[in-house]
C-alpha cells in the first residue's frame, strides 16, 4: 500500500441523477448560437436573408421567455415547496432576463424596420452578452439546483415535475422544442429520447415528430436515429 493509496480519499459510486435541465440547456444553447451567429453574418441588403434572421430571433427570445415561464411555474416551484428560498438567486437572474429579452426586442424591431449594419452590430452584440450571461446562468442551474432537486426529489418524482411542464406546451412550442432540441442531443440521447416518446403517442402524431426531426437533421444524424428506431430512412423505403 503505498502513501498516494493511504492518502486518497475513498469514493463511493453513484447511478447518475435524472437531470430536468439537460435536454431543453443542450436545445437553447444551440438556438442561441445559431441565432448569434446569422446576426454576426447578416446581409442587410438582402430583404429575404434579414427577415429569416429576424424571425428567428424573435422566435428565440419568445422561447426564451416561455423557456423562464415554465421554470418559474414548475422547477422553481416545486424547489420552493421543499427548499425555500432556494431559488431566490436564479428567481432575481430570471427577472433581470426579461428585462433584456424586452430591450432586445426593442432593437429587433428597430432593425427590422430599417435594416442597416450598425443596427445589425448592435443588435448582434447586446445578444452576444445575453447569452454569455444565460451560459453562467444555466450552469448554476444544471449545478446548484440540481443538488438541490436530488435532495429533495426521487428521479421518479422530477421526471413527473417534467411532464406536468411538457404537457403544458402548446403545440407550437412543442414543434419549436423538437426543432432543437432532435440536434442538439448526442445520437444514443436523441433516439432514447424519441423512442421514449413513440411509446406514449399515436403513430399518426409520432410520424409527425419524426418529420420535424428529420428536416432538423443532418443526413448522418438522421441515418443513425432510423437505424436506432428501426425506421426507414427514406419515406416509403422499407429496412432490410
Amino acid at each position: 500500500m503505498t502513501a498516494a493509496t493511504l492518502s486518497a480519499p475513498a469514493t463511493v459510486a453513484r447511478a447518475p441523477r435524472y437531470d430536468i435541465y439537460a435536454g431543453i440547456h443542450r436545445a437553447l444553447r444551440l438556438f442561441m448560437t445559431d441565432t448569434l451567429g446569422r446576426l454576426s453574418w447578416l446581409d442587410c441588403g438582402d430583404a429575404a436573408e434579414t427577415t429569416g434572421t429576424l424571425n428567428q430571433f424573435d422566435g428565440l427570445m419568445a422561447f426564451c421567455r416561455k423557456h423562464l415561464e415554465h421554470e418559474n411555474s414548475f422547477v422553481h416551484a416545486a424547489i420552493e415547496a421543499r427548499r425555500p428560498g432556494a431559488t431566490q438567486r436564479v428567481a432575481g437572474e430570471h427577472a433581470e432576463h426579461l428585462a433584456e429579452i424586452a430591450a432586445l426586442q426593442a432593437e429587433g424591431l428597430t432593425l427590422r424596420a430599417a435594416p442597416a449594419a450598425p443596427a445589425a452590430l448592435r443588435l448582434y452584440r447586446h445578444l452576444a452578452l445575453f447569452i454569455a450571461q444565460n451560459f453562467h446562468h444555466m450552469h448554476v442551474e444544471e449545478s446548484t439546483h440540481n443538488e438541490t432537486l436530488w435532495a429533495a426529489y426521487s428521479d421518479a418524482e422530477i421526471m413527473a415535475i417534467e411532464q406536468r411542464l411538457v404537457a403544458s406546451l402548446d403545440p407550437a412550442e412543442q414543434a419549436l422544442v423538437l426543432r432543437w432540441m432532435a440536434p442538439a442531443l448526442p445520437p444514443a440521447e436523441r433516439a432514447a429520447w424519441l423512442g421514449g416518446a413513440r411509446q406514449q403517442m399515436p403513430p399518426a402524431a409520432f410520424a409527425l415528430v419524426l418529420e420535424g426531426a428529420r428536416a432538423a437533421l443532418n443526413d448522418s444524424a438522421w441515418g443513425k436515429l432510423a437505424r436506432a428506431l428501426g425506421v426507414a430512412p427514406v419515406p416509403g423505403l422499407v429496412e432490410a
